[in-house]
């Protein structure tokens, strides 16, 4: 594409994209098959860049299977050199290789929006991530995400300490910012009681803590998947991080609400993405 033709591209009406690195679930409740169905939902058009191949479904994890990192990486800029993005959402990233490849792409296209869902442990407990990893996912990945969003099992392998209540969640998330983090928010629904607790923290010093009543449920399956696409697609949208991060949690929350009581499989059941679908999101002349 010539520049004449970039530079009329860029006032040509089109929509609000969102881009997701992840793991696929075989299963449809977590991964880019969650992402999707969120993107959807929220009326971005979803791209994905896959970075693994999961046996799974509500019952646990049978089996990984990593993409090579030359052929993420091929993904990757047939995606962003043809189409581009608003938001980028990363989730599973199971090698050393892998993060790198994301990080270079990061910096190559200059992304932004970067919401990084560091997975690690899967709802059915199965250890998603290898232990040489985390270091090159701080590293790499904390200083170029505009959020990190951890939930507490991931927070505690991060810092190396359980965090067992919600008075300790400014804490985890103050030591969270001093590895790297632009802004991180610490979600706190494993902590038992009937009241769940997020905490978003930035680096500028802004605090928002969100607070809801507790939705009790088997269907917790991709929760966390879910929430950080959610809030890419708010990213593209033109929110800024706070309201992105509360538009998000209410679209999950409600996700979750409307899925409660289906049964899905005999395990750990999915959210019902398509609660409240929104029409597809048109930009033009860069203005949502």
């Amino acid at each position: 594409m010539t520049r004449s033709n970039l530079n009329a591209s860029a006032t040509l009406p089109r929509y609000a994209r969102v881009l997701s690195i992840a793991g696929s679930d075989s299963g449809g409740g977590a991964g880019i098959q969650a992402d999707l169905k969120t993107m959807s939902a929220l009326g971005c058009y979803g791209m994905t860049a896959i970075t693994a191949l999961t046996a799974q479904n509500t019952q646990g994890v049978r089996g990984i299977h990593g993409v090579p990192p030359q052929f993420l990486q091929d993904q990757l800029d047939a995606v962003l050199q043809d189409i581009g993005t608003d938001a980028v959402k990363i989730g599973m990233l199971h090698a050393p290789e892998v993060v790198q490849v994301v990080a270079a792409a990061i910096d190559r296209y200059a992304l932004r929006n970067v919401v990084l869902d560091p997975v690690m442990v899967a709802t059915s407990g199965d250890r998603l991530i290898a232990e040489a990893t985390v270091g090159e996912l701080v590293n790499q990945l904390f200083p170029r995400a505009a959020v990190i969003t951890p939930n507490l099992d991931e927070a505690g392998l991060l810092l190396g300490r359980t965090i067992q209540g919600a008075d300790e969640l400014e804490r985890a998330a103050q030591d969270l910012l001093a590895m790297g983090a632009k802004a991180v928010l610490v979600k706190g629904g494993h902590l038992p009681g009937e009241e769940v607790v997020d905490l978003l923290a930035m680096a500028d010093g802004t605090r928002l803590r969100l607070a809801s009543p507790r939705i009790h449920t088997h269907n917790g399956h991709g929760t966390g998947c879910t929430l950080s696409s959610a809030i890419a697609c708010q990213l593209a949208l033109g929110h800024t991080l706070p309201d992105a991060v509360q538009r998000g949690r209410q679209y999950i929350l409600g996700a979750i609400a409307a899925g409660a009581d289906v049964h899905t499989g005999q395990g750990h059941g999915p959210l019902n993405h398509g609660w409240q679908p929104q029409a597809q999101v048109v930009v033009r002349s860069g203005v949502v």
